[in-house]
C-alpha cells in the first residue's frame, strides 16, 4: 500500500481528486480485505506508519496541485529594446562556425567576435557609454585563428578567458576601451588536444576553468600551467556545450552523438550520469537550471527547435519541453537562476523569446515574444550587478547583430517603479568574491559564494570578504599605471545617475493617468462639471471588436515583407483591394481583390514589380486603381491597377517622381485635393507633388532629424509633422516653407505618429516617454508652444502605436505591428480628454491594421469602424461594434452625416492656387430603418412598490416578527444541525509535518 500511495504522490500526471479518493478508500477498507492479508503480518508496516505515509502522500498531492495555480511575479515581464542612440555601433560582427555565444559581458565590459581577416580578432566595448554619450569600440588581436569562445571571470570584471582554433587558451587583463588595449595575455594554456571550442570559468573557485576540445572536456587550474587537473572521458563526437552546476560540484556536457553527460571531475573521469537523450545531432546547448535540473536547447526529430528540462539524476527522459517552431538557427539559452527566467535567442532570427522555468508543471511558461529590427548573431546576459534595479529591471540581454549590439531590458511593470527597491523581485544574489581557490576545490572543498543584496541602500554596508589566496590568474588588487587598468574586482555597481534622473513622479499614484488633472491651467475643481470630477465615461466604452467570418478572409498569402520601416503602416487598403509588399527581390507588391475572398492559389500570382525595396505605399483616396509606392532609391512610383485587379505583372509605373536626395520615409495623400501627395525623406525635407503635372510643387524645411510622421488637417490647409528631434510642427504649405508653429513633442526617440482630432482643433501624438512607455499626448493646434494639454501612458512595448481616428464618433483606435491588443479611446476636447473603451485582442500577433471608409460599416449591426488585419498568411476583416438593445432602429446618435471622403472636393491646381473646399456629407441611414430618436416611447415599467406600502403603520411586534422571519429565512432553521457538526474529529498525528 505504501508503494501505491507513493506512485500517486510523485507520478505527476495522476488526477488529484482520484488520488485522494483512492487513499481515502484504502483508509476505510477493513484490514482483512486488503492485500496485506495475503502477506506475513510481521512484515507489514504498522498502522501508524501507513497513516503517516498516507498523510505525506496527500500533502504532496495537494502541494503539487496548488503549484499549478500559483501566480508568478514575473509573468508580466516586458522586454524593452533600447533606443537606437543606446546601441553600440561599429561592431562589424559576422557569421562564425563555432560553438560559442560570440558575445559575453561583465558588469563593466562587453567582448564579442568581430569579422576581420585572420579571424583572431576580438571586439571590446564598455557596457556604459562615455561622458559624451558614445561608446568606444576597440579591437584586440587575441589569437592566430578564430576566437571560438570567451568567458568573463565571475569574480573579476576585467578578466577574460578566450579559446581558439589555434589550440590555445588565453587570459586577458582588459582595460577601458578608450585606453591602450593589452598587447599580450596574462596567461596562455596549451592543452595539446587540437582545436578548442569552449571555455568556462568555475562558479565558486578562482582561477579554475573548464575547457572543451573537439571531443574532450578538460579541467584547468590557471595557477598550474603545465598540465590540466583532469582530462575527462572522450566523447563520441563533437563536444557542443559545457555547463557548471551553480554550486560548482558537477559539470554537464552535450554532444553531437546525442548524449547528455554529467561529470563529477573530482571523483572520476567517467560520467556519473549519461544517456542518449537528444533527438537530433544538430547544435545543442546545455545549462544548469535550479537544483538538480538541466536545461537543453536543440532540435527534435522533425528538425523543430525545442527546449527541454531534465532531472540530472535520471537523464533517460525529459520532465518538460517547449517547442519554438522550425528554423535552422541554433538557440542560445540565457538563464537567470534568481528569477527562473529563460531567454532563447535563435541565431539568424529576429525573434527573442522569454520563458519562466519551474520545477513543476507547466515547466515552461512563455512570458514574452520580442521582435527585433535585425537578426541575431550572438547573445549574452548582463550580470545582475549591472541591472537598474530601481526600474524593476530583472534581466538584460545584449543582442549581437551584424553592425551593432542592441540592449534588451526585461522589466517587471510595477507601481512606483523608478522610486523604490522591490525586495520580492531581487533575492540576494551571488557576490563577486570567490569562495575558495582552485586548489581548495580540487581537494574536496564545497564552499559557496557569499550572497549579496542588490538593494542600493545596502550597497555601502556590504563588505567583500578578503581573498583566501592570491591567484596568478585572477590578478591582484593594485593598479597598473602603464595601462591605466584597475585589476581589482569592483563592488556591486549602483544604478546609473541617468536612470535616477529619469524617474517620474507621475507613476506614484495608483490612479489611471486619464483621470489625473491636466497640467494646463484651468478652472478650479469647484467650477468643473460634477460629471468630469467624478470621471466621465464614454457611451462607447463597451465597444466590441470581432474578426468577421472566415468566408470574408483572403488566405494563403505567402512571402510577405514583414520588415517595412516603422514609419510605414506595412500595407494599405481601399474599398476594392489590398496592397501587400512581398519579401521578394525587386520590391514586388501583391494586389488582392476584396470582392474575391478565399484561398489564393499556390501558383505564382501577378504582382507589381517596383524594382526596388518598398519603403511605404498608399492608395489614392479618390482613385481606387492608383497606388503610390515610395522606394529606397528616393523615388516615388505611381501605378495604375486595371479594373478587376491584376491579370499580368506590372513592370512600368504610370508616373515616376524624382527629387529627394535620400531614401524616403513616408508618403501621404491630400484629403481633399486630387493628385496632391506629400513625402518625407532622410534628406530632412517634406516635398509636395502634383501627380497630374508629374512635378514637385513645394519643399518644406525646418526639421533637424528623422521625420516620424505627417498628417494633413481635415480641411487640407495644414500639415503636421512629428520629428525625432523632439518637436511637433505645423506647416501651412501654400504660404510658407517653414513651420508656422512648433512645440515640444514626445520625449522618447523610438518613433511617433500624429493625427488631427476634434474637428481639427487638436493634435493627438502617439509616442514614447523618457522611460520608453507608450504614451498618448494631446496638443491644441492653436498653441503648440504651450506643450501637451493632456497625456496618458498606455503600456510598455517597443512598437509605435498607429492611430486611426473616426471623426464621426471621436474614437481613436490604436495598435502596433506585432501587437495582439488593439486599444480604443474616445477623445474629448475637455477633461478627462481620454476616455478608455474596451480593447480588442487578436488571436495572434498581427502585422498591421488598416481601416476602410465609413461607408463600409454595417449600420444594422451598429458597426462604427471596419478594418483589415494582416497576419502572416491572411487578410482578415475586423468589425468594431457598439452593443445596442434596439438594433432594429437606426442609431442616429452614433451615425451623424459622414463625409464623402472617397470623392475629391477640388483639383490640385485649384488647391495650389489658394482655393479651399470641404467634402459633401451623406446620411448612412438605410431607407427602411427608423431613427432611434423617432422610435415610439414605451410605457414606463414600475420598478418599486407604491409608497403606500412603505407608509403603512405597523406595530413594534409586527416589525419584530418580520425582522425575525427575514433572519430565519436568510440563515436557515436554527434547530437544524450545522454541516460541520456531522464531521468527525482528526487525530493529533494529523497535524504532524
Amino acid at each position: 500500500m505504501t508503494e501505491q500511495v507513493g506512485s500517486l504522490a510523485f507520478g505527476g500526471k495522476k488526477d488529484t481528486a482520484r488520488a485522494d479518493s483512492s487513499v481515502e478508500q484504502s483508509e476505510r477498507t477493513p484490514c482483512g480485505q486488503t492485500e496485506l492479508s495475503s502477506c506475513n503480518r510481521s512484515t507489514a508496516p504498522s498502522t501508524n506508519q501507513l497513516d503517516r505515509d498516507t498523510r505525506k502522500a496527500r500533502k504532496s498531492i495537494r502541494e503539487s496541485s496548488m503549484n499549478r495555480f500559483k501566480t508568478s511575479k514575473f509573468k508580466n515581464t516586458t522586454p524593452k529594446i533600447a533606443k537606437k542612440d543606446g546601441w553600440i555601433n561599429n561592431v562589424r560582427a559576422g557569421s562564425f562556425s563555432c560553438q560559442g555565444n560570440h558575445i559575453k559581458a561583465s558588469s563593466k565590459l562587453v567582448a564579442f567576435n568581430t569579422e576581420q581577416a585572420g579571424g583572431g580578432m576580438l571586439g571590446l566595448s564598455s557596457l556604459k557609454p562615455g561622458s559624451d554619450g558614445q561608446w568606444t569600440v576597440t579591437q584586440i588581436s587575441c589569437h592566430s585563428d578564430l576566437v571560438t569562445d570567451m568567458d568573463f571571470s565571475p569574480f573579476d570584471e576585467s578578466l577574460l578567458a578566450t579559446c581558439s582554433g589555434d589550440e590555445t587558451v588565453k587570459l586577458w587583463r582588459l582595460c577601458d576601451p578608450e585606453l591602450q588595449p593589452p598587447s599580450s595575455p596574462e596567461l596562455t594554456l596549451r592543452p595539446g588536444q587540437g582545436r578548442l571550442e569552449l571555455v568556462l570559468f568555475h562558479p565558486t573557485s578562482s582561477g579554475l576553468l573548464a575547457v572543451g576540445a573537439t571531443k574532450v572536456p578538460l579541467i584547468w587550474d590557471a595557477g598550474r600551467q603545465d598540465t590540466p587537473l583532469a582530462v575527462l572521458e572522450q566523447h563520441g563526437d563533437q563536444l557542443q556545450s559545457l555547463s557548471w552546476k551553480p554550486d560548482g560540484s558537477l559539470l554537464a556536457s552535450s554532444c553531437k552523438d546525442k548524449m547528455l553527460r554529467v561529470f563529477d571531475p573530482r571523483a572520476q573521469l567517467t560520467p556519473v550520469q549519461s544517456a542518449k537523450s537528444l533527438q537530433n545531432n544538430k547544435d545543442s546547448r546545455i545549462l544548469w537550471a535550479k537544483d538538480d535540473l538541466l536545461l537543453t536547447t536543440g532540435f527534435d526529430m522533425m528538425r523543430s527547435r525545442e527546449a527541454r528540462l531534465w532531472d540530472s539524476r535520471k537523464l533517460s527522459s525529459s520532465v518538460g519541453s517547449a517547442s519554438l517552431g522550425t528554423s535552422n538557427g541554433m538557440l542560445i539559452p540565457l538563464f537567470d537562476e534568481d528569477t527562473g527566467l529563460l531567454v532563447l535567442a535563435g541565431k539568424g532570427d529576429t525573434a527573442i523569446d522569454c520563458f519562466e522555468v519551474s520545477a513543476s508543471e507547466p515547466f515552461f511558461s512563455q512570458v514574452s515574444h520580442c521582435l527585433t529590427d535585425t537578426s541575431t548573431r550572438g547573445a549574452a546576459a548582463v550580470p545582475k550587478a549591472a541591472l537598474d534595479v530601481l526600474s524593476c529591471e530583472v534581466m538584460r540581454v545584449l543582442q549581437l547583430t551584424d553592425g551593432c549590439i542592441v540592449p534588451i531590458s526585461y522589466q517587471v511593470p510595477r507601481k512606483n517603479s523608478n522610486q523604490e527597491f522591490h525586495e520580492d523581485l531581487y533575492p540576494d544574489t551571488v557576490g563577486t568574491t570567490p569562495a575558495m581557490s582552485a586548489e581548495e576545490w580540487w581537494e574536496g572543498g564545497n564552499k559557496q559564494v557569499e550572497k549579496v543584496s542588490l538593494n542600493p541602500d545596502k550597497q555601502h554596508k556590504t563588505k567583500a570578504a578578503p581573498a583566501k589566496k592570491k591567484e596568478p590568474a585572477s590578478g591582484g588588487s593594485k593598479e597598473d599605471p602603464a595601462r591605466g587598468c584597475s585589476t581589482s574586482s569592483s563592488p556591486l555597481s549602483t544604478p546609473s545617475s541617468s536612470a535616477a534622473a529619469s524617474r517620474s513622479p507621475s507613476s506614484a499614484s495608483g490612479l489611471s493617468s486619464s483621470f489625473l488633472p491636466s497640467p494646463s491651467p484651468g478652472p478650479s475643481p469647484s467650477a468643473r462639471p460634477i460629471q468630469s470630477m467624478l470621471g466621465q465615461t464614454s457611451k462607447l466604452r463597451h465597444i466590441q471588436g470581432a474578426v468577421m467570418h472566415r468566408t470574408t478572409h483572403i488566405t494563403n498569402l505567402r512571402g510577405l515583407n514583414l520588415t517595412t520601416p516603422g514609419e510605414s503602416n506595412g500595407f494599405c487598403v481601399n474599398r476594392q483591394r489590398v496592397a501587400v509588399p512581398l519579401a521578394i527581390s525587386g520590391g514586388q507588391i501583391a494586389i488582392c481583390e476584396r470582392s474575391q475572398p478565399g484561398r489564393l492559389p499556390d501558383t505564382a500570382l501577378p504582382t507589381i514589380q517596383n524594382s526596388v525595396n518598398v519603403v511605404d505605399l498608399s492608395w489614392d483616396p479618390f482613385d481606387p486603381h492608383r497606388l503610390a509606392v515610395a522606394g529606397d532609391d528616393a523615388k516615388i512610383r505611381v501605378w495604375q491597377v486595371p479594373e478587376g485587379g491584376l491579370k499580368e505583372t506590372l513592370t512600368e509605373p504610370e508616373v515616376l517622381l524624382q527629387g529627394h536626395t535620400e531614401k524616403i520615409y513616408s508618403i501621404e495623400f491630400h484629403p481633399l485635393a486630387s493628385g496632391i501627395l506629400a513625402s518625407s525623406s532622410y534628406d530632412l525635407t517634406v516635398r509636395l507633388w502634383n501627380l497630374e503635372a508629374e512635378e514637385q510643387v513645394k519643399l518644406l524645411t525646418g526639421h533637424q532629424d528623422q521625420i516620424f510622421c505627417m498628417a494633413w488637417s481635415p480641411d487640407g490647409k495644414l500639415l503636421a509633422t512629428v520629428c525625432k528631434d523632439g518637436k511637433v510642427r505645423i506647416y501651412e504649405p501654400r504660404k510658407s516653407t517653414a513651420p508656422v508653429q512648433e512645440g515640444t513633442g514626445p520625449e522618447g526617440h523610438r518613433g511617433a505618429r500624429v493625427v488631427w482630432v476634434c474637428e481639427g482643433k487638436y493634435l493627438l501624438v502617439s509616442g514614447f516617454d523618457s522611460r520608453s512607455e507608450r504614451r498618448l499626448s494631446l496638443y491644441s493646434a492653436g498653441s503648440l508652444s504651450s506643450g501637451a494639454i493632456a497625456a496618458t501612458n498606455i503600456d510598455t512595448s517597443p512598437s509605435t502605436l498607429i492611430p486611426f481616428y473616426d471623426p464621426d464618433t471621436s474614437v481613436v483606435i490604436l495598435t502596433a505591428k506585432g501587437d495582439t491588443r488593439v486599444h480604443i479611446y474616445e477623445i474629448a476636447a475637455e477633461e478627462p480628454y481620454f476616455m478608455e473603451c474596451s480593447s480588442f485582442n487578436s488571436p495572434e500577433p498581427h502585422k498591421g491594421l488598416a481601416f476602410l471608409p465609413k461607408s463600409e460599416c454595417n449600420v444594422r449591426d451598429v458597426e462604427i469602424a471596419v478594418g483589415l488585419m494582416l497576419t502572416k498568411t491572411a487578410v482578415e476583416p475586423v468589425a468594431f461594434r457598439v452593443p445596442r438593445v434596439k438594433k432594429e432602429f437606426f442609431q442616429d446618435d452614433l451615425y451623424t452625416d459622414t463625409a464623402v471622403c472617397w470623392e475629391p472636393a477640388l483639383t490640385a491646381a485649384s488647391w495650389l492656387s489658394g482655393s479651399n473646399g470641404q467634402h459633401k456629407k451623406i446620411s448612412l441611414k438605410p431607407a427602411d430603418m427608423t431613427p432611434l430618436s423617432e422610435a415610439p416611447k414605451e410605457a414606463p415599467v414600475r420598478k418599486y412598490l407604491p409608497s403606500s406600502v412603505y407608509l403603512e403603520e405597523k406595530t413594534d411586534e409586527q416589525k419584530k416578527d418580520e425582522l425575525l422571519s427575514a433572519m430565519v429565512s436568510k440563515l436557515g432553521n436554527m434547530d437544524d444541525p450545522l454541516p460541520q457538526d456531522s464531521f468527525e474529529g482528526v487525530d493529533e498525528d494529523e497535524w504532524d509535518d
